[in-house]
């Protein structure tokens, strides 16, 4: 990437008077606001835009890519304060996975509707990109995207790919994209985990980005445009204030909605990132229970794989052996044996190693330990290289060594679009 394309996204990052833009070359600050310590309150992208009034979105038809964690900080939905607000003319809906109002289960959507509550039509993006994405904005008859949705920071999380898809189809309709910012709720200390190899591109990971990526929704934006679309859209963001990177969610001050259905608390946030690679086996990873990704299990499994998992000394997380009755997904109905995961130190703890540390004790401990039969789990890593190597009979540490310098790569990569300290 040339330096004019770095000058470019820098002003193109560029906040309203009085707010710190991103440079090209590192980190910004983000300005003191008032809350979760000594005299700072984090304010969103959406509090920062209505407070100036709407001026970014003046003259402009407005369309909203968000769902139900696009709420102000007494929980009205963006959608419905935009919508009985004079100085905005939001003219249309975009629904992610899951759906505008949330009401669709993992791999599903609302489809195309109008909202009871405003009357606005509501577009469905699930499972679109490119050109025919293009044309729905298109015919939705918007000048300007405004994307608002709450992230978990894991690059299987599907609303950074819904964010990378929109801001390809806004520039193929030639649409304005404007990114309003949340905090990542697992903090954004570092980037952890594997990198995606490109020939492993699906909607659970669309570019070469670390498992953990330690971002926020504003700052892979600025990555996407300047790393990885072909042609960089009209870009806008609308940073937070009052946000630090070290912080985990609890300090923002915000309330906590479910991003998903089987989101359901900051805590599952924080081992999702490792935890979510069960998916890729024939264990539970605890869909249809109250504690999906932190309770892990299969029948026939018992209180081995919790002494073994202790055993690697892990920092930051116990284990305890668990049983429990998923309501559906896999073993819907019957009695499961596995682990629930205890994290004592958020700040040592490491998701995606405990993950893995987690997946070499199970098949170490249950003979019935099998992948997905269509090798989901090299989705998930992004290459093969986890799978193999867990095959071959490699510890965690070795796994974890096999990526260390293309994680190194995207670390720096990374560094140029942090926009917080």
């Amino acid at each position: 990437m040339t330096l004019s394309r770095r000058n470019l996204l820098a002003t193109t990052a560029a906040v309203a008077a009085g707010t710190t833009a991103a440079t090209a070359a590192g980190t910004a600050h983000a300005a003191p606001a008032g809350h979760g310590g000594a005299g700072r309150r984090l304010r969103t992208g959406f509090e920062r835009l209505a407070d100036d009034g709407y001026a970014r979105l003046d003259g402009q038809k407005v369309g909203v890519v968000t769902n139900p964690t696009g709420i102000t900080r007494d929980v009205r939905h963006i959608v419905d304060v935009m919508h009985a607000d004079d100085r905005v003319n939001l003219t249309a809906v975009f629904g992610p996975e899951h759906g505008f109002r949330g009401t669709a289960q993992a791999g599903g959507s609302e489809g195309r509707y109008d909202d009871p509550a405003t009357g606005l039509p509501v577009y469905d993006t699930y499972l679109k990109s490119g050109q025919p994405l293009a044309d729905v904005f298109t015919a939705s008859g918007v000048d300007t995207v405004v994307f608002d949705i709450q992230d978990v920071g894991a690059r299987f999380y599907t609303y950074i790919w819904t964010l990378f898809d929109c801001m390809e189809a806004a520039g193929l309709a030639g649409k304005r994209f404007v990114v309003l910012d949340r905090p990542n709720p697992v903090t954004g200390r570092e980037a952890l985990g594997p990198v995606l190899h490109k020939e492993f591109a699906t909607f659970v990971g669309r570019q070469p980005i670390a498992q953990a990526h330690g971002m926020t929704v504003a700052e892979l934006a600025l990555l996407f445009n300047g790393e990885f679309l072909p042609s960089p859209v009209p870009l806008e963001t609308v940073t937070m204030t009052g946000w630090k990177r070290s912080e985990f969610y609890d300090a923002s001050g915000l309330p906590w909605v479910p991003p998903s259905p089987n989101m359901p608390t900051p805590e599952c946030a924080l081992v999702y990132s490792g935890t979510c690679l069960f998916e890729g086996t024939n264990l539970s990873e605890g869909r249809g229970t109250t504690r999906p990704f932190e309770l892990l299990g299969a029948e026939g499994i018992d209180g081995g794989w919790a002494a073994a998992a202790n055993d690697v000394g892990l920092p930051g997380v116990r284990f305890r052996e668990a049983y429990f009755a998923p309501t559906f997904s896999k073993f819907q109905g019957k009695t499961v044996g596995g682990v629930q995961l205890h994290v004592h130190d958020r700040a040592a703890f490491d998701p995606v190693r405990t993950g893995i540390a987690l997946l070499v004790t199970a098949r170490q401990a249950w003979d019935g330990f099998a992948w997905r039969s269509d090798n989901w789990i090299d989705k998930l890593t992004g290459s093969t290289r986890v799978r193999t190597m867990i095959d071959a009979g490699a510890d965690t540490d070795e796994v974890v060594h096999g990526w260390e310098r293309e994680l190194a790569a995207f670390r720096r990569t990374r560094r140029q679009y942090l926009l917080y300290r």
